[in-house]
């Protein structure tokens, strides 16, 4: 088996202790819904857009850049690797949209580091960990439902780090 193999199923094996604990399926299993289509990030613009109307610029900058990671990501990145998801539908105990891209690197790690990019970019090191621990469980919840393999989520989040430098320099060009 090769190192990413073995990588994959030490990861797996390590989620599998946790699955079926009712507190961690519903945070992993709701996590990667609010992940689909980055509605979590999105939420988190208006919601910021709501408390203060004097960032709505900010979150729609954002949104966009979102918009923008997601079509590199999904129709450009993925269409390199063409890697077979771990299950065919995703883990029977979590019903979850089974995606048409490669499994490689994982959609949802991406969005969410660059998301927190653009967060930590938009409010201060302050509040990065609270977007970067959020990125993290939208991340891992999709090796949780088994619709990823581990090695994706860490594809992923490097591939969203590496966008969120870009990005949040275009963000700060954009919403100065």
């Amino acid at each position: 088996m090769s190192a990413v193999g073995s990588f994959d199923s030490w990861g797996d094996a390590q989620l599998e202790r946790l699955r079926g604990n009712e507190v961690a399926d519903v945070v992993f299993a709701s996590a990667s819904y609010l992940g689909d289509f980055s509605i979590v990030w999105h939420l988190v613009g208006v919601g910021r857009a709501i408390i203060d109307p004097s960032v709505v610029r900010q979150s729609l900058a954002m949104s966009a850049l979102i918009g923008a990671e997601s079509l590199l990501v999904n129709q450009g990145v993925k269409r390199l690797f063409r890697r077979i998801r771990p299950t065919e539908t995703g883990d029977p105990r979590f019903p979850v949209r089974r995606p048409s891209t490669s499994s490689f690197p994982s959609g949802h790690a991406s969005a969410g580091f660059f998301a927190a990019a653009i967060l930590t970019t938009a409010t201060g090191r302050d509040l990065a960990p609270v977007w970067y621990s959020a990125a993290v469980i939208v991340a891992v919840s999709r090796a949780y439902v088994r619709i990823h393999h581990p090695s994706d989520i860490v594809g992923g989040a490097a591939v969203g780090a590496v966008l969120g430098l870009v990005g949040s320099r275009v963000f700060r060009a954009l919403v100065p």
